[in-house]
């Protein structure tokens, strides 16, 4: 049955959301020790229904109602090195250029609107006489 196939998946990703799924495997440079960091997150919905539609005509066989649905889905992006040395342990953020991007073009857009507006109220259409 597709229902139990579902409940397997679940519990196969379930039993992967651990840390080794966050820290990846330790690579050694030399003398130093580099460690990746990543976010990883996991989202699962699931639907059933069953029901009966209403007979049409008297002694008719009302039809049976039927459902099902299933989804989910895995994200995973890296955010950070951790080095380690003899010396120091350091974390080092790794730079999401995207979010920098759409928080510049946020601002723009808010900036026109409100330059736009000033404008219009200064430079607003006069009343005929």
């Amino acid at each position: 049955m597709e229902l139990e196939k579902l409940f397997e998946t679940i519990e196969s990703l379930r039993e992967k959301a651990n840390v080794e799924a966050v820290f990846g495997e330790p690579e050694t440079i030399g003398e130093k020790t580099i460690i990746p960091i990543a976010q990883v997150a996991y989202g699962f919905g699931m639907g059933f229904g069953e029901g009966k539609a209403p007979a049409e005509a008297e002694g008719e066989e009302a039809p049976t109602g039927r459902g099902a649905g299933g989804g989910g889905g895995v994200s995973a992006k890296p955010i950070a090195v951790l080095e380690v040395t003899a010396e120091e342990t350091k974390l080092t953020p790794i730079f999401d250029s995207t979010k920098l991007f759409l928080a510049g073009m946020a601002m723009a857009a808010w900036s026109i609107f409100w330059i736009s507006r000033a404008l219009a109220r200064v430079f607003g259409q006069k009343k005929a006489a």
